[in-house]
C-alpha cells in the first residue's frame, strides 16, 4: 500500500508540473510581445529649431531641403553654450541612422565626439563644390567638412552613399 501512495504521489507530481508547464508557455504565447523588428521612430518637425539656430548661431546652419518623404527626422536641438551645437538627426530610407552635426568647439574633439571614434581616412569627396573629409573606424562613419569657425559632421550608421546623399542636400540659411 505504501508503494501505491508514493507512485499515485509522484504521477501526481509529473502531471502538476505538466499543468503548470503547459500555462506557462500559453502565457508566455499569449502575454509576451515577441516582435524583434526596431520601433517605429515618431518623426519630428524640426522647422522651428532651425530658425531659432540661424537666428542664434555664429555660423550658417545646415539642413537638408530636397530629400524625399522616406527620410525621417527623429531628432532635433541647439545649445547655444558652450560651442553652438546644431543637431538634426534622421532615419534613412533603409532605417539607418543619420544626423548632421555643427559646432563652434575644437575641431577634433568635435568630430572624435561626433564619429564616435571615427579617424580620419585619406578619402576626400567633393560635394557641392566643398571637399569634405571621410572618417571611419568608430561607431559612426562620417564625412566632415571643416569651415571658417565652425565644423559639419554628417555622420551615422548609414553607408557613406546615404551620408553623401545627406551632405548633397544640405542648404544654410
Amino acid at each position: 500500500m505504501a508503494g501505491t501512495k508514493r507512485k499515485q504521489s509522484v504521477r501526481g507530481m509529473v502531471l502538476s508540473l505538466g499543468v503548470i508547464g503547459l500555462v506557462a508557455g500559453i502565457v508566455y504565447f499569449l502575454f509576451i510581445p515577441h516582435d524583434d523588428h526596431a520601433p517605429d521612430l515618431k518623426r519630428v518637425d524640426y522647422r522651428v529649431e532651425l530658425i531659432t539656430a540661424r537666428r542664434a548661431a555664429a555660423y550658417p546652419v545646415a539642413a537638408p531641403e530636397g530629400l524625399s518623404g522616406s527620410w525621417k527626422a527623429t531628432s532635433v536641438r541647439y545649445e547655444g553654450e558652450p560651442y553652438n551645437a546644431w543637431h538634426l538627426g534622421f532615419q534613412d530610407p533603409e532605417g539607418q541612422y543619420v544626423a548632421i552635426e555643427q559646432s563652434t568647439q575644437k575641431a577634433q574633439a568635435f568630430i572624435d565626439d561626433a564619429s564616435q571614434g571615427g579617424h580620419a581616412t585619406k578619402v576626400t569627396q567633393t560635394i557641392g563644390g566643398q571637399t569634405w573629409q571621410r572618417y571611419s573606424g568608430g561607431r559612426y562613419d562620417a564625412l566632415v567638412l571643416q569651415g571658417k569657425g565652425s565644423t559639419t559632421v554628417v555622420t551615422g550608421t548609414a553607408t557613406f552613399a546615404q551620408l553623401t546623399k545627406m551632405a548633397e542636400a544640405l542648404k544654410t540659411g
